[in-house]
């Protein structure tokens, strides 16, 4: 933490998160599971374990990659000194020795080494079992009409793809082609629309995110969004879009067609098209804004 770059108001609120104390009433409760400090707390306290042993860690998540000569029992016993020195300890049932080849979870992906030699990355399974409960939640709730579920299943699926997108996505199952189906169905049923509206509503429910397989661009060791390096960050942030959004990025040097400011990555942006026709996919109807621009943008029209 000491080669941290941050505006002096981001590292006052980690100084009294850090010194903010317990509630008397509930002296043995800590921070709540899922809170938004948690992660942050987490890499304060695990800095530098990650030195112990070649691993990768978010938060208080860990993967430790061990070589046939490794010794697990040394690595784990290290591992667990310098969590005794935090007041803390490895979790016995969640910590467990596998294969590469037998695959593992980790953060909702699932890893795996192939027979064949090759890497491979899908949703885990605990993982697709809690989003298509989430969605059937929606698509068989009764209070909602068809026009409402499109709206909520919008977000819900969009962020679930986006999430994904350099995993493995083929085959029926992580298209969601079943879960389409049977949302269409309840959509013909609960509307008086023509057939080619609902297809609308599905579309609008189920939005298509391209996935690039194993193409995440990882963030150089020595960089920090608050570095003050623009050029880096936009250029990086180009990187995490496919198809048309990409190559509209490079085009417009990485700024926002609509206030001219650099696209960094503490914002999501958008692909706006100029006419309004969603439909009208040409370049010159193409334009990337930031997504508080493109609000805007529909604001005033």
């Amino acid at each position: 933490m000491d080669n941290l770059i941050a505006p002096t108001g981001l590292k006052i609120g980690i100084f009294r998160c850090l010194k903010a104390g317990v509630n008397p009433e509930f002296p043995e409760q800590g921070t709540p599971q899922g809170g938004v400090v948690s992660p942050l707390l987490a890499n304060i306290a695990l800095n530098g374990i990650e030195e112990i042993h070649h691993s990768v860690r978010y938060a208080d998540d860990m993967v430790i990659f061990l070589k046939p000569r490794d010794n697990a029992d040394k690595i784990l016993v290290k591992i667990s000194q310098f969590l005794a020195q935090r007041g803390m300890n490895v979790s016995e049932r969640k910590t467990k020795i596998t294969a590469s080849t037998s695959g593992f979870d980790f953060l909702g992906w699932h890893f795996k080494v192939q027979s064949n030699g090759k890497f491979r990355c899908v949703p885990s399974v605990d993982n697709f079992k809690a989003f298509r409960q989430k969605v059937k939640h929606i698509v068989n709730n009764s209070k909602y009409g068809a026009k409402e579920k499109a709206k909520r299943l919008e977000p819900l699926v969009r962020g679930w793809r986006n999430y994904h997108r350099f995993c493995k996505m083929e085959g029926s199952r992580f298209s969601l082609w079943h879960i389409n189906n049977r949302a269409f169905k309840v959509f013909n049923k609960e509307t008086k629309l023509d057939r080619y509206s609902t297809r609308d509503l599905i579309e609008q429910a189920f939005p298509a995110v391209p996935y690039s397989e194993n193409r995440h661009i990882n963030v150089k060791g020595d960089k920090s969004p608050y570095d003050g390096d623009i050029t880096y960050w936009s250029e990086r942030n180009s990187k995490l879009y496919d198809g048309a959004t990409s190559k509209v990025l490079k085009r417009q040097n990485h700024t926002c067609a609509h206030c001219g400011h650099k696209l960094l990555s503490d914002e999501r942006v958008q692909l706006h098209h100029i006419d309004g026709n969603h439909r009208n996919g040409k370049w010159n109807n193409l334009e990337v804004v930031h997504e508080s621009c493109h609000d805007y943008i529909h604001m005033s029209k």
